[in-house]
């Protein structure tokens, strides 16, 4: 099974932690040894405050943008020195790159790619590109919600919703002044698109990664800590 990751910056880089980066290449390492794995970092807190830095000083948001991805490719940077030999030494910059990269048969890791998209945009359209058979999306949220749970404490959570679903949940709370939606508005086009297969999850602990991308992840069985997005009846 090809996972195309999409591993947030916030869970992964939190205070820079390096045994953190340690764990999840753990985790990531033993998923390799039964998927093609290719991971896509974001920047965190660290490029929230670079950019905020640059946005102070009055610079453009293409120039922001490009300043987030650099830190993306940081954070990869990390994560590939914490694989070690089984991390592909090189940080793909584009998807054609990332695609050839698989074939290594090592744990691909790379981070932004064009301005104006998030971690989640990049992963879904390389999802596609290369037709994975999933696309997880590893953030801090136990997956999606009806609202914003952070906002609606009657929010219902779903463990399973069709990409259409999805679309509609997040058009919704993207709505919503100060709400936060789970998945970015494109990347949730993108699923419906091309009827990706998808998993939102909560993964501050690295160890749910191993145990819900272990072997019986194409039973698609329902988890506490996600939703599955899927077209399949």
């Amino acid at each position: 099974m090809l996972i195309v990751l999409s591993l947030g910056g916030s869970i992964l880089a939190k205070n820079l932690d390096s045994d953190r980066f340690l764990k999840y290449a753990n985790i990531l390492r033993s998923i390799s040894k039964k998927h093609t794995l290719l991971v896509i970092t974001g920047g965190g807190e660290a490029a929230r405050n670079y950019i905020g830095a640059a946005r102070a000083m009055g610079a453009d948001e293409v120039t922001c943008d490009y300043i987030g991805i650099d830190i993306t490719r940081l954070n990869a940077r990390l994560l590939i020195a914490a694989l070690g030999l089984d991390g592909y030494p090189e940080i793909p910059t584009n998807y054609l790159e990332a695609s050839k990269a698989i074939n290594s048969g090592k744990v691909v890791v790379m981070g932004g790619v064009t301005p104006g998209q998030t971690t989640d945009a990049v992963a879904a359209i390389l999802a596609e590109y290369l037709r994975a058979d999933l696309l997880t999306i590893a953030t801090s949220i136990d997956g999606v919600y009806s609202s914003d749970p952070n906002c609606d404490p009657d929010a219902v959570k779903f463990d399973t919703i069709s990409p259409e679903k999805l679309i509609n949940i997040v058009m919704a709370i993207e709505m919503k002044a100060g709400s936060k939606s789970p998945v970015d508005p494109v990347a949730a086009k993108i699923i419906e698109r091309c009827k990706l297969d998808a998993l939102v999850m909560d993964a501050r602990e690295p160890a749910l990664l191993g145990e819900i991308l272990g072997e019986e992840v194409a039973k698609k069985s329902p988890v506490s800590c996600g939703t599955w997005i899927t077209a399949r009846k």
